[in-house]
């Protein structure tokens, strides 16, 4: 089966869906990584951009994803282009991949960023533009999901739950590899947080750790 996880930054693949796509190579599916952004942009100096995309492709590997894309559209500035724009780039994988499954975003996260790749991946996903594609899920980021308002976005509710027992010290490796987005705890992107927050998707199907998304759609 192949698989396609759509992200907006450098390290979102994995904070989002890092035990999910390390199953999924362990089944034998193929696994495409889109990262939209570089990156660098705000965060850190251009100089970095090198280093950060080693990081991505360390982290890839670890997971066992079978191709790694990275765009360069402007990090935390996607409200400066056009969503049509943003949405091509996403298209184009998705006409070359063709997945049966498609991860991505959760449309009300905090960030922007996220919210418009979220929206991008829906346009790019359209039933007719791409019948390939069974199911759409997306999933939350630590510090930018839960970090919304219900009074402004809508919260988090997820409807699909992935048993990560067997791939949680993968995606913990992986998170690792970006080791400038590494916080300390009680931070969510700490990795006690990140163990933490598995270990209580997991609680919900009694299961060890789990990544929890929220289901768009999806043919059966």
């Amino acid at each position: 089966m192949n698989v396609l996880v759509v992200a907006a930054h450098p390290d979102d693949e994995l904070l989002g869906a890092g035990g999910t796509i390390a199953a999924h190579a362990d089944r034998g599916d193929s696994v495409t990584a889109l990262i939209l952004c570089e990156g660098v942009s705000v965060r850190y100096r251009q100089e970095r951009k090198a280093e950060v995309a080693a990081q991505s492709r360390r982290a890839a590997t670890i997971l066992g994803v079978t191709d790694l894309i990275v765009k360069d559209l402007p990090d935390q500035r996607l409200d400066t282009l056009p969503i049509s724009q943003v949405a091509a780039h996403v298209e184009e994988v998705v006409k070359q991949r063709q997945p049966a499954v498609v991860y991505t975003h959760f449309g009300g996260d905090l960030n922007r960023d996220h919210r418009i790749v979220a929206e991008a991946v829906l346009i790019a996903t359209r039933p007719y533009a791409a019948p390939s594609v069974r199911e759409i899920l997306m999933f939350e980021t630590p510090s930018a999901t839960e970090w919304g308002s219900a009074q402004l976005l809508p919260a988090f509710q997820p409807t699909v739950f992935v048993d990560i027992s067997a791939t949680i010290e993968r995606k913990i490796e992986a998170f690792l590899c970006y080791s400038a987005e590494v916080a300390d705890p009680p931070h969510p992107r700490s990795v006690e947080a990140l163990r933490a927050r598995a270990r209580y998707w997991g609680s919900q199907f009694n299961r060890p750790m789990a990544e929890a998304f929220a289901m768009v759609r999806s043919l059966r």
